[in-house]
């Protein structure tokens, strides 16, 4: 099991390639939805949903009354897959060339958020393509890895060294990592703002993990 994030830490996961502290959580209601995934998969997805938004403290809905639904989950083979998605583009500006790029890449996930007026979370499209070795994966495992992703903007690099989930040494059962849940819930902290371009909003974050 990790231990407590570091102040340093916690900056490093909110700051971008460039340099900049970006940090916003929701800040509306998750209405998700789940496209591509048998009926037993889906009830693992949603499950982990469930459980991400009721560690931090936040709400869910059935639907959201501007977009309907906010949270939304591709599954597919193939990224040529999505072009053939009726609407999508209307959703995803620039969809072809999006999806050449993902192909020449190699890439088998792919997360884009959208923000309100404040620069909150207001939506966030999550496509997974199923390669081998996302298909290797345990569905619990991938559902709550991804869910954990879009929880927060975190930065490119968040969880490039290491996974957000942990195994329990004795059942080998997989949990999301207390020192990443307990930043969550800092992160939904009511006292805390839903977004802050400040470096400085990390201190907080560290300062409200040490006392949970």
């Amino acid at each position: 099991m990790s231990t407590q994030l570091t102040p340093d830490a916690i900056e490093r996961m909110f700051t971008g390639a460039d340099g900049s502290y970006a940090f916003a959580r929701w800040g509306r209601p998750i209405a998700p939805i789940v496209f591509g995934v048998e009926d037993s998969t889906l009830d693992v997805v949603k499950g982990a949903i469930e459980a991400v938004v009721a560690l931090a403290g936040h709400q869910m809905s059935e639907t959201d009354p501007e977009l309907g639904v906010n949270l939304m989950f591709f599954f597919f083979r193939d990224w040529q897959e999505l072009t053939e998605l009726r609407d999508l583009d209307r959703l995803v500006p620039d969809l072809v060339p999006l999806v050449g790029r993902l192909e020449a890449a190699g890439a088998n996930q792919y997360r884009i958020f959208r923000f309100d007026a404040d620069g909150a979370i207001k939506a966030c499209f999550v496509f997974l393509r199923m390669d081998k070795e996302m298909s290797a994966l345990p569905a619990e495992t991938l559902a709550l890895s991804q869910v954990v992703q879009c929880a927060l903007l975190w930065s490119e690099t968040a969880f490039a060294d290491a996974s957000p989930l942990a195994k329990m040494p004795d059942s080998g059962s997989v949990i999301l990592r207390p020192d990443i849940a307990a930043l969550i819930r800092a992160a939904y902290d009511p006292a805390m703002p839903s977004v802050s371009r400040d470096a400085s909003h990390a201190l907080r974050l560290a300062a409200r993990v040490a006392q949970r």
